[in-house]
């Protein structure tokens, strides 16, 4: 697999953020679907990566800087015909250290409450994320879950 920046422009990728934001819309209520659009994965604050194997897209995250200090995942997705193959793991591995050499003190992220969600939540538990108070501009919600590790 082969993990790369991203500028957010190819059509394979916008078809994934399209997937990623429909799927959200079809299980969060619209004011709890924090999933950013094209515009917003290019702004100065985020970095977006594209995961390959060859030719085809088969992932994607995104890691957004908070402070110099506290970075947030975002936009995490896995394409529908790779899904539990690894490409999330990896994904988060390579963000976490990417978070860990700009000398990131913490990462933090918001993710859904509902039963859809529990393979994304166990997933960042296994890598060491606990559950925590809405960080940045998020506020309480019964849709959502805030997690966040020490790096």
């Amino acid at each position: 697999m082969d993990i790369k920046i991203d500028d957010v422009t190819g059509s394979k990728v916008a078809e994934l953020v399209r997937e990623h934001l429909h799927s959200m819309s079809l299980i969060s209520p619209p004011e709890s679907i924090h999933a950013l659009n094209l515009d917003e994965l290019k702004r100065p604050e985020m970095t977006f990566w594209s995961a390959w194997e060859e030719d085809e897209l088969v992932g994607c995250g995104a890691l957004k800087e908070l402070d110099g200090l506290h970075g947030e995942i975002k936009s995490m997705r896995t394409s529908s015909s790779h899904l539990r193959k690894g490409v999330a793991k990896r994904l988060l591995q390579h963000i976490i250290e990417e978070a860990k050499q700009r000398g990131y003190r913490r990462l933090s992220l918001e993710t859904g409450s509902m039963a859809s969600f529990e393979p994304a939540r166990s997933l960042y538990a296994s890598f060491g994320f606990q559950y925590c108070e809405p960080f940045s501009d998020y506020t309480d919600d019964p849709n959502s879950v805030f997690m966040t590790k020490e790096l």
